[in-house]
């Protein structure tokens, strides 16, 4: 697996759409301060699911849409789409290219593809998960990201490991099905209450229901 382009629209400073294409040889993307280059690590970074505007040097995630210079008007939306190839089934779906897709609108609406079918958010998630590429990976580390890792506490570190090891797609399964199992047993817990105020309410019908055949 490995990328082979970037298609970028609206999403911060990028006003018209740009492609990159990632071609065997290029090992880095170079130029001036302000010429964008974290941009477009950050563009990687939200079209994989991130949903966190600070990691993406935002206050919101409107932020991100272009929003208009001397010379240009502001966009009303952000698109970024994400080409991989996946000759070696690295990603657990069919194709051997796999395109990513979000978009974001100014009303705040969203749209995530995959393929170009429409998706949901999860699905990305789940698609990237231990594979070495997911949001959460380290395999994009922006700025002041080392030194963070480094001073972070041992259970923080230990989410880097637990990626790389391939197991953070089996704990996030075990948690969700955890969470069901709580939840499960709230509702059984309801039902154990409902029963217990039905039986409190048998004997006294057992006498009403005698006392009224005595009558008959």
């Amino acid at each position: 697996m490995f990328l082979k382009r970037l298609d970028v629209v609206g999403f911060k400073s990028f006003a018209e759409r740009i492609m990159v294409d990632f071609v065997p040889g290029v090992t880095a993307v170079v130029g001036p301060n302000g010429s964008g280059k974290s941009n477009i690590t950050d563009a990687i970074r939200w079209v994989l699911g991130e949903q966190s505007a600070k990691s993406l040097r935002g206050a919101k995630m409107e932020d991100i849409i272009f929003s208009g210079s001397d010379s240009r008007k502001a966009l009303n939306f952000a698109e970024v789409t994400l080409t991989l190839d996946n000759e070696d089934q690295s990603l657990p779906i069919e194709y051997n290219e796999v395109s990513v897709t979000r978009r974001v609108y100014r009303s705040g609406e969203s749209e995530f593809f995959i393929n170009k079918q429409s998706c949901r958010l999860k699905d990305i998630v789940d698609l990237f998960m231990d594979s070495g590429l997911g949001r959460e990976a380290f395999s994009i580390i922006s700025q002041g990201r080392v030194e963070e890792i480094l001073n972070s506490k041992a259970e923080d570190r230990r989410t880097i490991f637990e990626e790389a090891a391939g197991v953070l797609k089996y704990k996030s399964r075990k948690k969700k099905a955890e969470g069901k199992l709580t939840e499960t047993q709230d509702n059984l817990n309801r039902v154990n209450d409902i029963v217990y105020e039905l039986e409190s309410q048998v004997e006294p019908l057992k006498i009403q229901a005698s006392i009224a055949k005595d009558y008959l």
